[in-house]
């Protein structure tokens, strides 16, 4: 959603509806023991009409999941398959969060508002259907930080904690629960599509396939072409993204079929780290031993969940048809780098040529690791350098030469007048200040560092210019 976030009056929406109960399952909300509100967006509660909720009516909806007026009168449960680490798996769904509601805003998109960590479904397997209290945390981190250096990102709409104590392998245990609303322009996943294939629903791909269409991209559907150009469209956008992490420096850790939407926002956050250095090997999960998911890769790997959906599609097109549209994301992904790269520089790009010239010695610099990125594109802001000289040379020595050289030549794109841009320190989301933040919370149930760090991510996004 690139749209800033503007007031609108509420307009409630059903659309997911019309596809029919083969897409999703109805579904009960946890009964939880306690709702503790802990995060509330108000800003983009103001943008699809809900900002004037009072605290107890916020968590009668967001924390009981009483039904929105006039939207979905039940939870669901969207299902879909999808590639695990490149492993197919058709026991997967909705297993710990459902759609809860659909809206529009002033923009006439039509929006959901999803949860995470909401109860069991039919797609639960052993889990228990619940967020921790660090995983609602962490996302609403994640999801700030990535709006702030303008990557089109699903919103923490909410975050709710809710009084049980939960076991996990994987992190000191018993720990504090808690239940997350997101809000995106889809839960479409290329997953969905998957599992239609998996079953042989022609008749259903088609339908799926004319409401991402319609809903998503402007399309009224229908045609013998309209698999095509919906890959078309989410080639497209999927290249953007996977742009996006790159120049913010960020690495998702689970890039499975399941975990893209065919809007391609970023969505659904696990194991994520921001890489401190240009450094292509760099991963998030603890458990990507082959670096599949690394930072360097990311591209690859988006562009390889693009060819499942192709490999779906082709249940109802050609191959000939749809192969364009892979054959594109290559190009789109280098052009959408270049873009990236110059707008979180504050350049005016110039063109193919010179732009993927200052992309080669940016990473020439920015590859021998003695300047994280956060402090490069902190100190270089509008292509000049603020920063006086320090101690350790990072920008004087051979380097930088070529980037010094070419960046002379690129206009600024952004004005550097606001108080940001003359702190001391660039805002930065690395694990070690995230885990700081869970400790306080943790240890003493002291919520300031959070709040300060929401509060400055916000101000960084001021300052470049996002909303």
């Amino acid at each position: 959603m690139r749209t800033s976030p503007q007031p609108s009056r509420y307009r409630p929406e059903k659309a997911i509806l019309s596809l029919g109960e083969a897409f999703y399952d109805p579904v009960e909300a946890a009964n939880f023991p306690q709702t503790i509100l802990r995060f509330r967006n108000q800003r983009w509660a103001e943008a699809v009409g809900l900002g004037g909720l009072g605290e107890e009516q916020w968590l009668r909806h967001f924390g009981r999941f009483e039904p929105l007026p006039d939207t979905l009168p039940q939870p669901l449960a969207l299902r879909y398959h999808g590639h695990q680490f490149r492993v197919y798996n058709p026991d997967i769904g909705d297993g710990r969060g459902f759609l809860f509601a659909q809206l529009r805003d002033n923009a006439d998109r039509l929006l959901d508002l999803g949860t995470k960590g909401s109860g069991q479904t039919p797609y639960s397997r052993f889990g228990d259907g619940r967020l921790t209290l660090k995983g609602g945390i962490r996302e609403v981190l994640a999801t700030e930080m990535l709006e702030a250096l303008g990557v089109e990102t699903s919103k923490t709409f909410s975050l709710i904690e809710t009084g049980e104590a939960l076991e996990r392998n994987d992190e000191p245990s018993p720990t504090r629960s808690s239940v997350l609303v997101r809000l995106q322009h889809s839960h479409i996943r290329i997953g969905a599509f998957q599992r239609l294939a998996y079953f042989g629903e022609e008749e259903n791909l088609r339908i799926l396939t004319d409401y991402g269409l319609r809903h998503y991209y402007g399309d009224p559907g229908g045609g013998a072409d309209a698999p095509a150009r919906l890959l078309t469209h989410v080639s497209r956008e999927t290249a953007r993204l996977a742009a996006s992490y790159i120049a913010a420096g960020f690495v998702h850790g689970v890039l499975n079929s399941d975990n893209i939407a065919i809007t391609a926002e970023s969505f659904d956050y696990g194991p994520w780290r921001w890489t401190p250095y240009w450094d292509g090997r760099f991963t998030a999960a603890y458990f990507d031993h082959a670096g599949l998911y690394a930072f360097g890769r990311q591209p690859e790997a988006i562009h390889w969940d693009l060819v499942q959906l192709a490999a779906s599609l082709r249940l109802i097109a050609d191959v000939e048809a749809l192969t364009p549209a892979l054959d594109a994301y290559p190009p789109a992904f280098q052009k959408n780098l270049r873009e990236a790269i110059c707008a979180r520089l504050g350049v005016v790009p110039q063109g193919e040529e010179p732009d993927n010239a200052l992309l080669a010695a940016i990473e020439a610099g920015l590859g021998q690791q003695t300047v994280t990125l956060d402090r490069f594109f902190f100190d270089w802001r509008s292509g000049r350098r603020r920063a006086p000289p320090r101690a350790d040379g990072d920008y004087d020595g051979e380097h930088f030469a070529q980037f010094r050289s070419l960046v002379a030549d690129y206009q600024p794109a952004a004005d550097t007048a606001h108080a940001y841009w003359s702190d001391a320190e660039p805002c930065s989301m690395h694990i070690e200040e995230v885990e700081a933040i869970w400790s306080r919370i943790d240890e003493a149930d002291d919520w300031s560092a959070f709040e300060a760090k929401v509060a400055a991510v916000r101000r960084m996004g001021e300052a470049m210019g996002q909303p």
